[in-house]
This record gives C-alpha cells, structure tokens and sequence, in this order.
C-alpha cells in the first residue's frame, strides 16, 4: 500500500487518507476542474514552445 508522510506530525499514513488520524492534518484537495485547466495549460504551454 502507497504511504504518504504528514505534514504536521511527520507520520507515514496511507496515500488515499484525507486527514491524518495522528495530529488531524486534513490534506487539501483539488477539484477536478481545476486539474482539467491546470492540464491544458500545460498542453498550450508545450504546444506554444514547439511552434516558436
């Protein structure tokens, strides 16, 4: 199983965990949308630097 390390108490819990169950870190989460545009920006990004 995939581990990740707190921030707040520097304890290794399970990637998928959305608070810590040690100190009650609630790791901040991204909505998809954002990850759609964040995506594209990247593709322009690339596409812009290939062409110039």
């Amino acid at each position: 199983m995939d581990k990740k390390e707190c921030p707040g108490c520097a304890v290794e819990i399970d990637a998928d965990a959305e608070v810590c169950p040690i100190c009650g870190y609630e790791f901040p989460s991204q909505p998809l949308s954002l990850q759609i545009v964040a995506w594209v920006m990247i593709i322009l990004l690339l596409l812009y630097w290939v062409v110039f």
